[in-house]
């Protein structure tokens, strides 16, 4: 016992260190959201709602594709601790083509949901303003699959801290179109809500432009290997990544599409309670892109043990994470709880949104340690390679359980809003405990 617990000392910091720059770009991925309900705040509750359905919708579809990426992460970073690094870049091609093949459909589907906004009961306010958002948004679909590829190349093969820095200059990028086009200044045209819409998309082109310009210095310095890979897609390759990918994409889409519904349905209680969910949700997205990062950094870690044929390793990387990620988000559960007022004042100051946002904030603080665990767990486990036993716990957890909980409570007791957060909040400790509990059957028999 002596002896593990000198070991998870030793790994700590090692993952700490490669879990910062990761933690960084993911806090700085989802700051651009942040600002954007941020900046439009001014403009009054159904503007929040607007730029919030919008871009929950967007992702809710976009996630399959980034979730399809994530296969990336076990083949590069199990290749590159074998010390195959053209293997690497191989992966590295298919992703771009994998990148390519989802765009089409993706934006489709996108498309057809702007087109089904009328039957979904949103406030006429609201609808009036998101729909031609969204419409905007849609071109940044590709620039966004480009972009998560070359992140978790560069991820899988140690190279955060580019990752990174793309992310904080994007938000510079980002507040600043934002700043020009939703108020007008400087002589640009007064777009509001459309404003954050074209922000968004330069914002994201800007992303996979860096990334891609890293990768091709990194190249550079390794000697031009990359010209050499041939650019044929191999479907033998294509389809393994595709087998590891698929499960993270379901993962992945039914993790956000249950928010995607819980906000659907908090648009028919009303412009406020939908205000509130989306500054509490943006609060509760800051906190989870934490232990996200610590997540894919222990995806980094534990891949790389492997692939030098050290479960050991593998295993003290996993427990580390685990235990930065839960330690981070019981912190930020005692914030939520000590400081619900000056949190949400970051976003509104209108009373009605604050009060609603108060109760969803102390529900929120419930499940903080649950879903650390659960974003640290899916991605430890991806680290092994396995990315369908997360999948079907999402799906238990969330859709089974959560959701029909959930709408139980707001619609049929009555507890609005509140009743939909208590649903995520019990499916997300379901999926934290379960999933936790796999990875440590999975590898008690390497002590």
């Amino acid at each position: 016992m002596i002896g593990a617990l000198a070991a998870l000392r030793a790994e700590l910091p090692l993952m700490a260190k490669l879990a910062a720059p990761v933690v960084i770009a993911e806090l700085g991925w989802v700051a651009m959201g942040v600002v954007d309900i941020a900046m439009v705040g001014r403009l009054g509750p159904a503007s929040i709602g607007a730029v919030g359905v919008g871009s929950v919708l967007f992702f809710a579809v976009a996630v399959f594709g980034i979730g399809a990426l994530l296969g990336l992460d076990p083949l590069v970073a199990q290749a590159f601790g074998a010390g195959r690094f053209d293997d690497c870049q191989r992966w590295l091609v298919h992703g771009v083509g994998l990148s390519l093949l989802l765009s089409v459909p993706l934006t489709a589907c996108v498309a057809i949901l702007i087109g089904a906004f009328d039957r979904w009961g949103f406030d006429p306010g609201v609808q009036d303003l998101a729909g031609p958002y969204l419409w905007k948004v849609l071109w940044s679909m590709l620039p966004l699959l480009l972009y998560t590829t070359f992140r978790r190349y560069l991820q899988a093969i140690g190279l955060v801290t580019p990752v990174m820095t793309a992310l904080v200059t994007a938000n510079l990028v980002n507040v600043g179109v934002n700043w020009l086009l939703i108020f007008g200044n400087l002589g640009a045209p007064q777009l509001g809500v459309d404003g954050a819409a074209w922000a968004t998309c330069i914002s994201r082109i800007y992303l996979a432009v860096f990334l891609f310009v890293t990768v091709l210095r990194n190249d550079r310095r390794r000697g031009g290997g990359l010209r050499k890979v041939p650019l044929r897609l191999e479907r033998k390759r294509l389809a393994h990544l595709a087998a590891l990918g698929l499960p993270a994409a379901v993962q992945v889409t039914l993790e956000v599409g249950v928010f995607a519904v819980v906000t659907l349905l908090a648009g028919q209680l009303g412009p406020v309670d939908l205000a509130a969910h989306h500054v509490v949700l943006n609060i509760a997205s800051v906190t989870f892109m934490v232990p996200l990062g610590i997540g894919s950094a222990g995806a980094v870690r534990v891949g790389h043990a492997i692939g030098r044929c050290d479960p050991v390793g593998a295993q003290r990387a996993g427990w580390s994470a685990l235990t930065l990620g839960g330690g981070f988000m019981t912190a930020a559960a005692i914030v939520f709880v000590m400081e619900p007022r000056a949190l949400l004042s970051l976003f509104t100051l209108d009373e009605a949104v604050v009060q609603t946002g108060v109760a969803l904030l102390l529900v929120a603080a419930l499940f903080q340690l649950f879903d650390g665990l659960q974003g640290v767990a899916t991605g430890v486990l991806r680290g092994l390679g396995d990315t369908r036993t997360p999948m079907l716990w999402n799906l238990g957890g969330h859709w089974v359980v959560g959701l029909p909980v959930g709408y139980l409570l707001a619609f049929v007791l009555g507890c609005g809003v509140v009743g939909l957060w208590i649903g995520l909040s019990i499916g997300l400790t379901v999926v934290g405990v379960v999933l936790v509990a796999i990875w440590w059957s999975r590898t008690r028999v390497w002590s």
